[in-house]
């Protein structure tokens, strides 16, 4: 009677659908962390030019692009 191998490859195919939805989770979230920093913004309005702009989250002051007179941010 030859044996089996039902078991062994039930086995085999979960632990491979298991690393494969641990690589899901693990690059879903590195990328989700790393658009999310690049997606918030902070918005200034140049009191001189009238000119709304963005800057990266964690800057208060931010020179405006057009002109280069420094802003602090617009506060809703």
């Amino acid at each position: 009677m030859p044996p089996s191998y039902t078991f062994d490859v039930i086995v085999y195919g979960l632990l491979v659908l298991g690393v494969i939805g641990f690589l899901w989770v693990y690059y879903d979230r590195r990328d989700r962390a790393f658009y999310d920093i690049e997606r918030r913004k902070i918005t200034f309005h140049c009191i001189r030019c009238d000119h709304i702009y963005t800057e990266k989250q964690g800057t208060e002051t931010a020179p405006c692009p057009k002109c280069g007179h420094q802003n602090v941010r617009l506060k809703f």
